[in-house]
């Protein structure tokens, strides 16, 4: 009993690993260039705004959430399948820097 209740003390005392790792300016800039390069061939006030926001995110899960901006822009340029095929390239530059669990692919 009195080894349960130290358990149950060390597992909630226990401190905390953060969510992600700190982000360096290098990794940032790396995953910047990967989601830049999905749209290089697109064209427009759109994809100039994309850009933009691209270069003005300061963490992962921002860019992370600007791939579905990108995904529109590519699709709109070509057709779903290479928005897809590109989108789903850049899972690997954001392995570690963002939750697995929102790390899916699109069919």
């Amino acid at each position: 009993m009195i080894a349960t209740i130290a358990r149950i003390f060390r597992v909630a005392l226990r401190p905390r690993r953060p969510a992600h790792k700190a982000v360096r300016l290098k990794d940032l800039h790396g995953i910047r260039q990967a989601l830049g390069h999905c749209v290089f061939d697109c064209e427009g006030q759109s994809a100039q705004r994309l850009r933009h926001r691209i270069e003005q995110a300061r963490s992962p899960q921002e860019l992370w959430l600007l791939r579905n901006d990108a995904y529109q822009l590519i699709s709109q340029r070509h057709n779903q399948q290479v928005a897809a095929e590109r989108i789903n390239a850049l899972i690997a530059s954001f392995e570690g820097w963002v939750d697995a669990k929102q790390l899916v692919r699109i069919k």
